[in-house]
């Protein structure tokens, strides 16, 4: 092999492993402003994110017909999240409450963010979830607990907003995260968390989940498989 050739096959497998460490980072990018919480993809707002893609099942397979995008943004005080997520059928709870937190909403169609500042501990994290019909409920989660759901009782003051579109066969989910209740640091570009993004859809008959980071499990719940957030300038 000459010299050139070797050249060349450095810098691809230094492209290809950097491209692979990529999917493993997100990146939420700063607006100058708090806007009201919208679904619209196609605002200014959103239109600005770099998107983050959902594709696999909890085991690593493609699951591409549900692949769903999820975009983010962060502001002085607040962490944003959108999620455009196709669906084939829906299992919804009804009647729906969104006037107050929904316990055990995971046993339904939901969208989920799991995200923490802790990298000391990362059995700690903070959880948060929206259904299709705009029920909620945000965790503080403690695996070192038997039973961690209990974390359900803390409030993050987290905001939600979501609908449904039949046409497209697409349900649309935005937060907003108070940086406060997940962030003891000054908000500020380069702030890096752990993260990984979810969602649940369809009756057990018909039921999908999608994952960012593949769990390699059973349970979503594995923070050892949780992939990185980076805060960045527009």
């Amino acid at each position: 092999m000459n010299g050139l050739a070797k050249v060349l096959l450095v810098v691809i497998f230094g492209v290809a492993a950097a491209l692979a460490a990529d999917n493993r980072v997100a990146e939420a990018v700063e607006a100058s402003a708090d806007v009201s919480l919208k679904t619209d993809p196609a605002s200014p707002f959103w239109s600005a994110a770099h998107p983050a893609y959902l594709g696999k099942d909890i085991h690593g397979k493609s699951v591409s017909n549900f692949r769903t995008e999820v975009r983010t943004r962060w502001t002085k005080g607040n962490l944003y999240f959108l999620f455009i997520c196709p669906y084939d059928e829906l299992n919804l709870k009804p009647p729906p409450n969104t006037a107050q937190e929904t316990y055990e909403l995971w046993n339904w169609d939901v969208a989920e963010v799991f995200v923490s500042s802790n990298f000391e501990d990362i059995k700690r994290y903070q959880e948060f979830e929206v259904s299709p019909q705009g029920e909620w409920i945000d965790l503080d989660v403690d695996l070192h607990k038997p039973h961690h759901e209990v974390g359900w009782t803390w409030n993050s003051g987290f905001e939600m907003s979501a609908r449904i579109d039949p046409t497209t066969h697409h349900w649309y989910a935005a937060m907003r995260i108070p940086l406060s209740a997940i962030d003891k640091r000054p908000p500020a570009a380069g702030n890096t968390f752990r993260m990984n993004l979810f969602l649940s859809e369809g009756p057990t008959s018909n039921h999908h989940e999608v994952t960012w980071q593949p769990p390699l499990s059973n349970t979503f719940h594995v923070p050892e498989r949780f992939g990185l957030l980076k805060l960045v300038q527009q």
